[in-house]
């Protein structure tokens, strides 16, 4: 990049510091501070009114599998808020998705400003959200696993949900394990436990803008679009040859979020150690909530 000749300019005070080297979008880099994209002013009533739905739809399914859903995915969406608002992220209330099918709720998101200041902010905001919501649903699965009935397996108006490995680890740390011949029926505490770990699961999948998605690119940089690629490439197989229970997330995918991840605008400043010990921590979290066939024998 060359400049014409430098001229001597006015005195500037110590006070006030030189504009920011900002990424952009084409892979170079420009002069000057960010243009400026805010977050649109909070409308709190439309918040209120998205979660107030959300509760209700979620309570059609019953109050515990509400109250514990709810919490998590509130959780979830605060750890993200709060920690946005601690790097001056500007950063929206969470909008929740009511329907009235289904888990009675697509998530929840925040939209928060394209413009990260680096990697380790890119980072907090990412993981605040899954550390959050596995504070919620990790006890609140427990409990409901704990207080959910074996019985044996009877196929007639049953919802066959695919097991988690993190399922399996609880059962083994409160009854040694399943007893053969027998299914575990999931309480409502325990159903809304599956959806939270089901939810986190997808959030931290390596791709685009998903809670995994940030964290990649926080972890690998540039190099973060191999690992999203690998990852969407392997999605994509599940949903061919397993299950195709995440076809429609993949299109969701490809079409709204995309693969790549934008650069944050210093992407120079590497993770600390500490930060590297959570991104592993939340892959093996992701090991354990994710379940390749969620709907078992699920049949298009």
């Amino acid at each position: 990049m060359s400049s014409g000749p430098l001229t001597p300019g006015p005195y500037r005070p110590p006070s006030v510091h030189p504009a920011p080297i900002e990424p952009s979008w084409n892979g170079g880099y420009r002069l000057g501070p960010p243009p400026p994209r805010p977050v649109r002013k909070t409308r709190v009533w439309l918040h209120v009114l998205l979660f107030v739905l959300t509760v209700w739809t979620t309570s059609l399914f019953g109050a515990v599998y509400s109250v514990c859903l709810m919490s998590i995915l509130t959780a979830h969406e605060f750890g993200h808020y709060f920690a946005a608002r601690y790097h001056r992220v500007p950063a929206s209330l969470p909008y929740f998705f009511p329907i009235p099918a289904g888990f009675g709720t697509f998530g929840a998101v925040i939209r928060m400003s394209p413009y990260i200041p680096n990697r380790r902010a890119l980072f907090d905001i990412a993981a605040a959200g899954p550390i959050a919501g596995l504070v919620i649903a990790l006890p609140v699965t427990f409990i409901g696993v704990a207080t959910s009935e074996y019985r044996t397996p009877d196929l007639e108006g049953s919802f066959i949900l695919g097991d988690p490995l993190m399922f399996k680890v609880m059962e083994w740390m409160i009854s040694g394990g399943r007893p053969e011949g027998t299914d575990l029926y999931l309480n409502e505490m325990a159903f809304a436990g599956w959806v939270g770990l089901f939810v986190t699961a997808l959030n931290l999948l390596p791709i685009g803008q998903l809670d995994g998605g940030h964290i990649g690119h926080a972890v690998f940089a540039a190099k973060s679009r191999f690992v999203a690629a690998a990852a969407f490439a392997g999605l994509v197989y599940i949903s061919i040859f397993v299950s195709p229970a995440y076809l429609l997330f993949v299109i969701l995918l490809w079409i709204f979020v995309g693969i790549k991840h934008p650069p944050t605008m210093n992407d120079s400043i590497l993770l600390n150690h500490p930060r590297r010990l959570v991104a592993a921590a939340l892959l093996l979290v992701f090991i354990l909530c994710f379940t390749p066939a969620p709907f078992g024998d699920l049949r298009f």
